[in-house]
């Protein structure tokens, strides 16, 4: 393979590190896969930085938490549990070919990881850095919030490696998103000879389905999208219970209560139908102004480089919800997050590990 080297950041090492990575598989909610996985992103980290990363252990998997000492003044948050169930790597291996890099996970989010601790080890002084890496930001980050947060305030600014919006844009706004969950409750008969003896859950469902999709306003950026159904037992059955699971993306505090509160008041059509609904809109909107100073520095660091808001939600969300300056979208340049398509472009790596070793340095000194 052809040496690349841009300054103090060798695109090989990053690589080679990223296949560790990549070939420590790390699905959401496997704790004992989370586990090697954090083990090797430990490793990893203190080869490269040295001292030592600490595994904080939780119900999801353990987290992994590095100091560079001194007063906190910048918080690198990622996470390294990916979406992609066991065996994917089988299907799937890390493979280096035409430019890209690809495997289940390196665009998100390992590649951004491999990226920023490279950036960081181009740096003599790694005073004041932090750095945090998840067990379960692809399922809600529930273990890891408080921790998340905690770390934020203390740092005071908060550098983000996810994967880049199109085009290698950073990600200066995202979208509050949620997942609910809509619970019919009818009474089951028998289809063919009492089937108004029965009250159908699977109707009742598909009336819902159209009230809960009308409580969408895109043109403001909310969407509320029914995603999964199931309903019935038998095919001689009334179905007796249905339930509908819903995506709810907004871009602002008012519309989060807005839909929280249409949703909790949705109302039967079919009487004796019974509803309740559970979940909410965990991951708080992540408004652009909380990226705007740390933005503006990167356009300094990089000139040319764009700004996107997107509908995707991150660890990111909380930080800036808190009023801590956030940047997001500083990890691998390519795109398929969560697809088997997903991709990282090599030529652009040794740039984007620069310009988080550029940002950080900016923060050191703030």
């Amino acid at each position: 393979m052809t040496t690349h080297r841009t300054g103090q950041v060798s695109v090989d090492a990053m690589i080679e590190d990223l296949r560790v990575l990549v070939e420590t598989e790390s699905p959401s909610r496997d704790v004992d896969a989370l586990t090697a996985s954090a083990k090797v992103v430990a490793s990893v980290i203190e080869s490269r930085l040295g001292g030592q990363a600490v595994l904080v252990e939780s119900e999801a998997g353990p987290h992994v938490h590095w100091s560079g000492g001194g007063e906190p003044r910048v918080l690198i948050l990622g996470h390294h549990d990916t979406v992609f169930p066991l065996g994917t790597l089988e299907r799937r291996p890390f493979l280096v070919q035409d430019g890209h890099v690809t495997g289940p996970g390196v665009f998100d989010m390992l590649g951004g990881l491999v990226q920023a601790v490279h950036g960081l080890a181009s740096l003599q002084d790694r005073s004041g850095v932090e750095i945090l890496v998840t067990a379960d930001e692809e399922v809600g980050s529930h273990s890891s919030r408080a921790l998340i947060e905690e770390r934020a305030l203390a740092c005071g600014a908060v550098l983000v490696p996810e994967g880049s919006a199109d085009g290698g844009a950073l990600k200066t706004g995202r979208k509050g998103c949620g997942t609910f969950r809509v619970s019919i409750a009818g009474r089951a008969s028998h289809a063919g000879l009492e089937p108004a003896a029965g009250v159908n859950a699977l109707v009742e469902a598909a009336h819902q389905v159209l009230d809960i999709t009308a409580l969408g306003r895109p043109e403001i950026g909310t969407t509320v999208t029914p995603t999964v159904a199931s309903a019935g037992t038998l095919d001689n059955v009334v179905p007796a219970g249905a339930t509908v699971v819903v995506d709810v993306r907004v871009e602002s505090d008012a519309e989060k209560e807005r839909v929280e509160a249409a949703l909790a008041a949705l109302s039967p059509h079919l009487d004796e139908a019974e509803i309740s609904v559970e979940g909410g809109v965990g991951r708080p909107p992540m408004p652009q102004s909380a990226a705007a100073g740390l933005f503006a520095v990167a356009q300094r660091l990089l000139p040319g480089i764009e700004g996107k808001a997107v509908g995707g939600g991150s660890d990111g969300n909380f930080t800036a919800a808190l009023g801590v300056p956030t940047l997001d979208g500083l990890g691998a340049v390519g795109g398929g997050a969560h697809a088997d398509h997903e991709y990282v472009v090599i030529g652009a790596m040794a740039e984007r590990a620069n310009l988080v070793a550029g940002l950080v340095t900016e923060l050191q000194h703030r």
